[in-house]
């Protein structure tokens, strides 16, 4: 049988609960109303958070202030994580209090390694190179295209 509804990403939905949960997270942490000394000595940041279809699973993608401790910080995130729920439950009105699950936020390091590929001497070459062709995809009407009147 044919699969009728493609994984076309997420759903509006899911994408508004995502939005609620990342902010009540980040609300409980900057509050700091979890007594544990890891997670009142950093700044956590939750960038995303990703719900599953169901909306009982969300996925809430965490990251230290400045990279520092990620393992220590996500273990306590992780043995906090059903007075989260709880927490979550109390500022979110949903059927179901989702299940909460950190991980480590990756997208600093794409980033940076985005940034490292870009500063590469070849793509500096390529670059050089496409400038000195003229395929300058914004340059409109040079003087020398013909296109201008006289």
């Amino acid at each position: 049988m044919p699969k009728r509804f493609e994984s076309r990403g997420p759903t509006q939905r899911q994408q508004r609960v995502a939005e609620l949960v990342r902010h009540a997270l980040a609300e409980v942490l900057q509050r700091g109303d979890i007594a544990d000394d890891v997670l009142t000595t950093h700044i956590v940041t939750v960038p995303e958070v990703r719900m599953s279809p169901d909306l009982k699973l969300a996925t809430a993608y965490v990251m230290p202030m400045g990279g520092q401790d990620e393992k220590t910080v996500l273990a306590a995130l992780e043995r906090h994580r059903k007075l989260l729920r709880a927490e979550v439950a109390r500022r979110v009105n949903l059927k179901f209090a989702p299940e909460l699950r950190f991980r480590r936020d990756e997208t600093f390091d794409e980033a940076d390694r985005i940034d490292a590929l870009l500063r590469t001497e070849e793509v500096r070459r390529d670059l050089d190179a496409s400038a000195d062709d003229g395929d300058d995809p914004d340059a409109v009407g040079t003087p020398d295209s013909g296109g201008g009147q006289e």
